[in-house]
């Protein structure tokens, strides 16, 4: 009895500690945008923030590359795939939409993607989904009618948003790739090797498509603007490279192998919240009550979305595609 009473303590203590790594990668993804804003608003284009926060993370995740290099031969596609889409895709799209739009709009309108999953799920696996799962589609969609603000003819850019539509759509690729390989038991890819080579491929490609030899280096020893008060723009940068990325995308991975994908997935959706009160207090992007209401809502919808898929092998209709998934450590990449 005393043991099982000590494997029970055991067990609880690791959920808790996994529930504070979830909560802190969500902190952690969710500063990402607000310490990436006023470094474009300085000067930088926002794909050279995109390349300086990916190269970075890759050059402090190297070593994981180095001891996972047995994934290049086996798994070649997943990296290429997860890189393409996961790292570079979401992160150029997400940065670009902020150049353009609000910070937590852009988020909130990237947190359509468990739903649009529902949709690659639907209609392209044809595979059915639950009822909760729909009505998840249904609110985060209407949730977002009321971020927009339709009724005012979108008063957001409307090519913010769809770069913001473009970040979600590159999220359902991170999803899909993500179940790749989760029923391979022992044998399937380890998440931190799959994650820095992710890193390595979008900073290659993004060298490729950023072309930083142009970018002006001089704004990073300069200082940047967050609502008025002048900050170092190197600070920014690094809080972007090592605490919204490396250790974002660290704590993300172990939470999820101390809690489950699912749980994780919906505590991720805290880093939503956490953009928006970031960037209302820090950059002073106020949101109005509708839109308040609405990101609730797009918050509920992704949660219902997130939650309702019963258990890998389960007779019963799935809610995404593949909610068992090893390698996904959150509900986003931002």
């Amino acid at each position: 009895m005393p043991v099982r009473i000590s494997e029970s303590s055991q067990a609880g203590h690791g959920k808790g500690v996994g529930l504070g790594l979830a909560i802190g990668s969500a902190v952690a993804f969710g500063g990402s945008g607000v310490a990436a804003k006023p470094l474009i608003e300085a000067g930088l284009d926002p794909l050279h923030v995109v390349w300086l926060r990916v190269a970075g993370a890759a050059l402090v995740m190297l070593p994981l590359a180095v001891r996972h290099r047995a994934l290049l031969r086996c798994r070649p596609a997943l990296l290429a795939g997860f890189g393409l889409l996961g790292v570079a895709g979401v992160q150029a799209f997400y940065f670009a939409s902020i150049s353009r739009i609000p910070v937590g709009v852009a988020l909130l309108v990237e947190y359509l993607a468990p739903a649009l999953v529902l949709g690659w799920v639907r209609f392209v696996q044809r595979r059915p989904v639950t009822r909760a799962a729909a009505l998840g589609v249904v609110l985060a969609v209407g949730g977002l009618a009321c971020v927009v603000e339709v009724w005012s003819g979108l008063s957001f850019d409307a090519l913010g948003l769809l770069l913001a539509l473009g970040a979600a759509c590159c999220q359902v690729g991170y999803f899909v790739l993500s179940d790749q390989g989760s029923d391979s038991g022992d044998q399937a890819p380890d998440p931190l090797g799959v994650i820095a080579y992710g890193l390595l491929v979008g900073a290659a490609v993004l060298t490729v498509v950023a072309r930083p030899w142009n970018m002006d280096w001089a704004v990073l020893s300069d200082t940047a603007h967050m609502d008025g008060t002048p900050v170092a723009a190197a600070l920014l940068l690094a809080w972007i490279v090592l605490v919204a990325t490396v250790i974002a995308y660290v704590t993300g991975v172990v939470s999820v192998r101390r809690l489950s994908p699912q749980v994780a997935g919906v505590v991720a959706c805290l880093e939503a919240v956490i953009a928006t009160v970031l960037a209302w207090f820090l950059l002073g992007e106020h949101l109005s009550a509708p839109q308040i209401i609405g990101g609730a809502v797009v918050l509920a919808g992704a949660f219902i979305a997130q939650s309702s898929a019963p258990a890998k092998g389960s007779p019963d209709p799935v809610a995404s595609g593949g909610p068992e998934r090893k390698l996904s450590a959150r509900g986003n990449v931002a």
